[in-house]
């Protein structure tokens, strides 16, 4: 394990609505379940939020020394327009406009999903089930509720019973919704005069005759519930208890309390010891959602073929802008603050680049670097803060700078814990990539002849030739390309 900082992490759960030690029920090995995305259009920036905070959570448990199992699905079917057990399968819904098959759909957006999440920069999953690909696992799964006398079948379909298992006082645990309030608050929805309360719902539907996507099960053709593939497939792939399962502020109801029921109806058991939920990411003040056409999807931004930004902005960027704000708290986006967050990157990638360079001795160094590296880690233990971890490491590098324009002292070994610490912390846990600093999209070859102009600026100044040094540094700078003069070399920073 990584020293003794392992020790101290402390994740909020969401279900306690406190922060707690993290301790994992199998010593060094960590399940984490994450509900993953429904695979019928393209990923928007919202949702990529939820999976780069994650990301986020999953290298820094390997960091520390865990082994990670993460779980994250794919939903492909039985996920309905409206979110609960009325109106049309989404997937199905896009095959018929686009004129495709279901699985053209899945397999279309899938790639898109995967793109997107490597232009990130993050980690695949351990595992990636899929809803369709687990049938058998769910209609297991019913048959153990319906034996457990928490479901009951109607005419082709299968519904779980939320007043039977209530009670026991149990359903809405993480939304701390009350039956009786949902049932004072309900409407009528389409087909829901098969259930028994409006509160019920879907494990199984019933398919009718022009529904596409269906399998054969004990109650007739059908497909199966949201909810239920979530439940299986943990369980499968985690057991019946867990460490961690994770998802969006919007998924926690219905979709986590109903998995919550029907684990606890399976087994008793509340399927994950700590449940985690991040926050929206909004524009113009609202919901980033494709519903109220409120959104914007990452190529949009990193290509700036869009209406709402003046330029484009790298994965990079767009990466450290969310890192700004604790993955708990809402985030608005705006032109305002990816600019913000594309300055706050280059001083960052500058100052790091710079420790390299620094001259040290064996002198004592005139900062507390283990007392420094001990604020990282407990930022980042303070259920993955890393707006306060980004604080830390803008605080050493103005250290770093003293130490290049002042008498300020900095040894050898303290340079060097400086600089693993920082490449541990910006590359092996926030994810971000190197050579990308900023808007930088140069590729090698660009970055090879700016250093030959550099070669030939510095022989021109060596012989004296001024004006040819200054005619280099000036074309350059037209081109967005800023050259930063040393005793011994020049540098070079792309800033349009």
């Amino acid at each position: 394990m990584k020293s003794d900082f392992y020790k101290d992490l402390k994740i909020y759960n969401s279900l306690t609505g406190n922060k707690e030690l993290f301790v994992p029920i199998n010593n060094k090995i960590v399940g984490m379940y994450v509900c993953g995305p429904t695979v019928y259009n393209n990923a928007h920036l919202g949702n990529c939020r939820t999976f780069i905070s994650f990301d986020l959570i999953n290298r820094y448990l390997s960091h520390l020394g865990y082994k990670v199992r993460y779980v994250r699905n794919l939903t492909d079917v039985g996920h309905l327009e409206n979110d609960d057990d009325s109106g049309e399968d989404k997937i199905s819904k896009k095959a018929r406009i686009e004129k495709l098959e279901p699985m053209e759909i899945v397999q279309k957006y899938t790639i898109d999903f995967h793109k997107v999440m490597e232009m990130f920069n993050t980690l695949p999953p351990n595992i990636e089930p899929t809803a369709t690909g687990h049938i058998i696992e769910q209609i297991d799964s019913i048959k153990k509720i319906i034996k457990s006398g928490n479901a009951y079948e109607m005419n082709g379909s299968v519904y779980f019973d939320v007043l039977k298992f209530n009670e026991k006082g149990k359903y809405g645990k993480l939304s701390g919704r009350k039956v009786e309030d949902m049932m004072n608050n309900s409407r009528l929805l389409d087909g829901s005069s098969d259930k028994k309360n409006p509160q019920d719902f879907a494990l199984w539907k019933k398919a009718e005759d022009n529904h596409i996507m269906f399998w054969n099960s004990p109650w007739g053709k059908g497909f199966p519930g949201w909810h239920l593939e979530c439940t299986s497939m943990s369980k499968k792939y985690l057991g019946d208890y867990f460490d961690i399962h994770g998802g969006g502020m919007d998924l926690k109801f219905p979709h986590h309390d109903c998995e919550i029921a029907q684990s606890e109806a399976i087994d008793n058991k509340n399927p994950a010891k700590y449940w985690m939920h991040t926050n929206m990411l909004t524009m113009n003040g609202k919901k980033m959602s494709k519903s109220i056409d409120n959104f914007i999807l990452p190529n949009e931004i990193f290509s700036g073929n869009n209406k709402i930004f003046s330029k484009k902005f790298s994965p990079n960027v767009v990466k450290f802008f969310m890192y700004q704000a604790h993955y708990r708290s809402v985030l608005d986006i705006s032109e305002d603050a990816l600019v913000a967050s594309e300055k706050g990157l280059n001083k960052l990638f500058d100052g790091y680049n710079l420790i390299s360079n620094l001259e040290c001795n064996n002198k004592p160094s005139d900062f507390d670097t283990k007392g420094w590296i001990s604020k990282c880690y407990s930022k980042i233990n303070d259920d993955f803060n890393t707006p306060m971890l980004i604080a830390e490491l803008f605080e050493c590098l103005k250290f770093i700078n003293s130490v290049k324009i002042s008498s300020k002292n900095l040894n050898k070994t303290d340079k060097e814990k400086i600089q693993n610490t920082f490449e541990a912390f910006i590359f092996d846990i926030l994810g971000l990539k190197k050579n990308n600093k900023g808007t930088l999209n140069h590729d090698n070859k660009s970055s090879d002849l700016i250093k030959l102009l550099i070669k030939l600026r510095n022989q021109s100044r060596a012989n004296r030739n001024f004006e040819l040094s200054d005619q280099i540094r000036d074309d350059l700078m037209e081109l967005g390309i800023q050259l930063y003069d040393d005793k011994n070399e020049s540098s070079f920073k792309i800033i349009k």
